[in-house]
């Protein structure tokens, strides 16, 4: 069907105040004298426009990444490493999100593999006090960035569901900045932080929810003072196959009853329990960040910085080899490979010939180890044998792991966490797929 093309969209004001607008700049420079737009200089540095209808969550995302200084530790074009909405891939194929869009638990997701700090809030949950203290910090730091998703139609705009960031707070007449993504249609303007608040609490016709915030704060500090790196080395978890769903759930839920059996009576016994029902979907669940990289640097010339990191990287697989559990998980696969066929389907790297060098079976008893250590650590108290139960706490004990690969584990863990919430129905999972 032809549709007939558009040039931008007019701003309907009121409510909304165009920023470049004589009151717009009045608005902004008063904000500025009160220390109310820290954010905005980062932000508008790496201000982009959207480039698919569906992508204002995608692009609203790799503005903030890019605005808190993260590095993605994976190649944009070039040997530049840089936040592209086509990079955030790794929790919905690029070609659902067109289409469809993408949820909100989906883009927390996204932000937690990209090596940012996520804290959601439901309006239903939440104040609109609450949430203006919640603006107003983060307009005074540099080192926090608000995300909103709301429904435009509280301010009179045409389209639905949308994210984009909050660029600043002025707070004498309670209005907030708010960096449209969707250039394209309309510039950045300034609206009522009330009205605001009532286009994120209305109720989503589709799914009977109402819409949400996220707030996405850097790693920075962490990065400065407790040495942990962003994102993962290694280790990653997908959910960009809807398969995560029945992955997760037997992760966090059907393990723990699983270990209940009074079967459990060795370490092997634990292992061989979690290992031996994995759902089939399991090949799409556990993404392995090593091969990513070694893509990229695959043939190319590196820089010194790039040897450095392929050299930690491999520091943390040797790290991961020798822990006691990856030589029981070694010592269970390989005594009872036919009693693991999910595992055995599921690690068959294509792209390796038998001549590469690349050690599949090592590889995947790694995969396999790093999971086990991500677990929550109240996965095992179902363990009867009290035994058992005392040896497997002592080897996935996390604070007795090389802070490399401690690093690593929580990464994994915190993923996890955030994929049960999806699962459960606690992360909003409404999606947005117009601009």
């Amino acid at each position: 069907m032809v549709v007939a093309g558009l040039y931008r969209r007019t701003l309907p004001s009121p409510p909304a105040i165009d920023f470049s607008s004589p009151e717009g700049k009045k608005l902004f420079t008063e904000a500025l004298t009160n220390g109310n737009m820290e954010g905005f200089f980062k932000l508008i540095s790496h201000f982009q426009t959207q480039s698919e209808p569906a992508y204002c969550g995608l692009a609203t995302l790799a503005m903030v990444l890019n605005a808190l200084a993260i590095d993605p530790c994976r190649k944009w074009k070039g040997p530049w490493r840089w936040f592209d909405e086509t990079m955030l891939d790794c929790c919905e194929p690029l070609e659902t999100v067109k289409i469809k869009g993408i949820s909100f638990g989906k883009v927390i997701c996204l932000a937690h593999c990209a090596g940012a700090k996520v804290e959601s809030y439901r309006t239903d949950q939440s104040s609109i006090d609450e949430f203006r203290k919640f603006v107003t910090a983060c307009s005074k730091s540099a080192d926090c960035h608000v995300i909103s998703t709301y429904n435009r139609k509280a301010f009179k705009q045409t389209g639905s569901g949308h994210f984009s960031p909050i660029g600043g707070y002025h707070a004498e007449s309670d209005m907030v900045l708010i960096l449209d993504v969707a250039r394209f249609k309309y510039p950045p303007h300034w609206v009522p932080l009330s009205l605001l608040w009532e286009a994120m609490d209305t109720v989503d016709e589709a799914t009977g929810r109402r819409r949400g915030g996220l707030t996405v704060y850097v790693f920075w500090f962490m990065l400065v003072s407790w040495g942990q790196r962003t994102p993962a080395l290694l280790y990653t978890l997908s959910c960009k196959h809807e398969s995560w769903i029945s992955t997760a759930k037997y992760l966090t839920d059907d393990v723990p009853l699983l270990l209940t059996s009074n079967d459990v009576k060795s370490i092997k016994d634990v292992v061989s329990t979690v290992f031996s029902s994995l759902p089939f979907e399991f090949t799409d669940f556990v993404k392995w960040v090593a091969e990513v990289c070694r893509k990229d640097y695959e043939g190319q010339p590196m820089s010194q910085e790039e040897k450095e990191r392929l050299a930690i990287m491999e520091q943390v697989m040797k790290l991961v080899q020798e822990t006691s559990l990856h030589k029981h998980v070694t010592d269970t696969l390989s005594s009872e490979t036919s009693c693991f066929p999910t595992i055995e389907q599921t690690f068959v790297h294509k792209d390796c010939t038998p001549n590469d060098g690349f050690d599949i079976h090592r590889a995947r008893n790694d995969v396999l180890t790093a999971l086990l250590l991500a677990l929550s650590p109240q996965t095992w108290c179902a363990i009867k044998d009290e035994r058992v139960l005392k040896e497997i706490l002592g080897l996935v004990c996390i604070e007795r792991l090389p802070s490399l690969l401690r690093d690593e584990v929580l990464h994994l863990r915190d993923q996890l966490l955030v994929l049960k919430r999806c699962k459960d129905g606690s992360v909003e999972d409404d999606k947005f797929r117009t601009n």
